[in-house]
């Protein structure tokens, strides 16, 4: 297994295609480092190359330069005659100081960051509670992780089971039509997350770093060593089974316990006598009782009954906004056209993907969501009676079609009643929609389906044509109109001939769009304070995509690294760690 120095490879390791090591570093320390960015290569550019680049951006000789790393690498394709790849890169050099300072009026030459990982508590001997972490996706695995790290033996309670037989599980709806309420897409060890295309990048501010160590953790589990250098890294569900499997080993041995099939039905919660209110335990589906005084909500974004729990026992949240909408399919080969023309499947490009937005006329922001390379559209319900929609890819996003979510924004006041009053809105309004959608599907959880020639013409759909859907258990053609509010109907339709300006072939007559798409982040935001705190329980730590601050794998992984610190400074007596961050509560990003 590798070993990580301050969030870089050893000198020593091998040089591969993601990363390139100049000659003459055996000893496997890092020297002091500069890094550049911007550094713009032709595609197919040589091995020397980037050593060149760098030695012309530094204005220095050969013997100068010590070393070079590959911290970051994306490209550019907006102009597809000419893809030009995009590095970021930590240099060691021979007098480094001079270096700098002559190089400083350019603000692409910098000190490299720290970019290593610090604990910022030890658990106490006389731990006189065990943390309790509800939820074992991406954010309570890394929050359990930093917890059992630092010697604080967490309890991880998932209602759903362990990740083997989850997926099987979860074949059995796609396959065969059987939900089962308790282990889907949703619920179970390692989250939504697991299901998906498995994208291991977000857009949220990490002052800290703390992406790199959810990146370095993945990769000691068994992900692919690019994730750390790409710049739009992904390992895919098979890969996601086996890591996850890995870190939970990791987090047992360190003295952490799991508890699978193991609800949290209910909050102990004592009113001290100056009428504050603290957690003191959890109570579970089948009666017991853990005693403790600090609980991590890390329950995902489709907790409905957890939700319900959490407003009945008074704990503060609000309603949240939202986006509803379909998944739409079309031929992988045209969007790597039309991304990357001559350069499609460039090995060091993959299956292209896209990022669309449109200002619809009546006032609704329409934007792609959860894009999938070479993926396939899924069944994603949790609830009997509702069809929900995902999308999903495997490492090597060699399907046949791409999707993604096309997807319109609400607001708490679309939801049904007062939102203001009701926090639990966003859930019925929802449910609403699922519902029309298991109606219009005709049962057996198959999806609602029209091809898009026929919804911009305002007719239902009879037959398939070029693009077959990849939605499993199958599909029922029909009027996608009627699984929709009328104002979303009315935005798509104005954004797919938009969308096709920018990708021709986008609003093509036999792309096929399948409803509905409602999970796309929590309906509800459970308000924390700047210890990580409920605003109004103390002891109880809202964390991840569920409780609002996070919005894919990567920022709810980081998300539970921030609240795990903040409770083990809670329970050693130390400062906050949110309050390190500025505007640290501002860290959202959905799609």
């Amino acid at each position: 297994m590798p070993v990580f120095m301050n969030g870089h490879f050893p000198l020593a390791q091998a040089e591969a295609p993601d990363r390139h090591i100049a000659a003459g570093r055996e000893s496997g320390f890092f020297l002091p480092m500069l890094r550049l960015t911007e550094l713009r290569l032709p595609l197919d550019h040589g091995p020397a190359a980037l050593d060149e680049a760098v030695i012309a951006r530094l204005g220095i000789t050969p013997d100068v330069l010590l070393s070079s790393t590959v911290f970051r690498r994306g490209y550019d394709a907006r102009r597809r005659s000419s893809i030009a790849l995009i590095y970021t890169v930590d240099v060691a050099v021979k007098d480094e100081q001079a270096v700098l300072a002559r190089c400083a009026a350019d603000h692409r030459v910098m000190p490299a960051p720290d970019t290593g990982y610090r604990f910022v508590a030890q658990a106490p001997q006389n731990l006189p509670s065990r943390p309790v972490v509800i939820g074992a996706g991406p954010c309570g695995l890394m929050a359990a992780l930093i917890l059992a790290q630092t010697g604080f033996r967490p309890i991880i309670l998932e209602r759903g089971k362990s990740v083997r037989p989850r997926t099987k599980d979860t074949w059995g709806l796609w396959r065969r039509g059987e939900l089962d309420p308790g282990s889907n897409v949703q619920f179970g060890e390692g989250g939504a997350g697991t299901f998906s295309d498995g994208k291991l990048y977000s857009q949220i501010r990490d002052p800290h770093f703390y992406g790199r160590k959810v990146l370095t953790e993945f990769v000691a589990a068994g992900a692919p060593e690019e994730i750390l250098t790409i710049s739009k890294p992904h390992i895919g569900t098979f890969r996601l089974v086996t890591m996850v499997e890995r870190i939970r080993a990791s987090i047992e041995a360190l003295g952490g316990e799991y508890r699978f099939e193991t609800q949290v039905t209910d909050l102990d919660i004592e009113v001290l006598a100056d009428g504050r209110r603290q957690v003191r335990g959890v109570v579970l589906n089948n009666g017991a009782r853990i005693a403790t005084d600090h609980v991590i909500l890390a329950v995902g974004h489709s907790a409905r009954d957890t939700f319900g729990m959490l407003h009945a026992r008074g704990v503060y949240m609000e309603a949240k906004p939202l986006s509803i909408g379909v998944r739409i399919e079309h031929p992988q080969a045209l969007i790597d056209r039309n991304r990357f023309g001559d350069f499609s499947r460039h090995p060091l490009l993959g299956a292209a993907d896209y990022k669309l937005v449109h200002h619809a006329s009546n006032g609704r922001d329409v934007y792609s969501f959860c894009m999938c390379p070479g993926g396939t559209v899924v069944a994603a319900t949790s609830e009997p009676g509702h069809v929900v929609t995902n999308g999903m890819s495997q490492y090597l996003r060699a399907e046949r079609n791409a999707n993604a979510g096309i997807v319109v924004g609400i607001t708490p006041e679309d939801f049904p009643g007062d939102a203001t009053m009701d926090p639990l809105a966003g859930i019925a309004f929802q449910r609403h929609w699922e519902r029309r959608a298991f109606e219009a599907g005709g049962g057996g959880y198959k999806a609602p389906a029209q091809k898009v020639g026929d919804f911009l013409a305002g007719r239902p759909s009879v037959s398939l044509g070029s693009v077959p859907p990849s939605y499993r258990p199958g599909v029922t053609l029909t009027d996608l109109s009627t699984c929709l509010p009328d104002f979303a109907v009315a935005a798509i339709r104005e954004a797919l001939p938009a969308f096709d300006k920018r990708i021709k072939g986008f609003a093509m007559d036999d792309a096929v769009m399948t409803a509905v798409e409602t999970r796309t982040s929590s309906p509800v935001r459970v308000r924390r304070d700047g210890t990580g705190q409920s605003l109004n329980t103390s002891g109880l730590f809202p964390a991840g995509e569920g409780a609002g601050y996070a919005g894919g794998i990567l920022s709810a992984g980081v998300d539970g690294i921030r609240i795990a610190e903040a409770v083990a400074l809670s329970i050693t007596g130390s400062a906050t760690p949110l309050s390190r961050e500025p505007g640290g509560e501002a860290m959202t990003v959905y799609g």
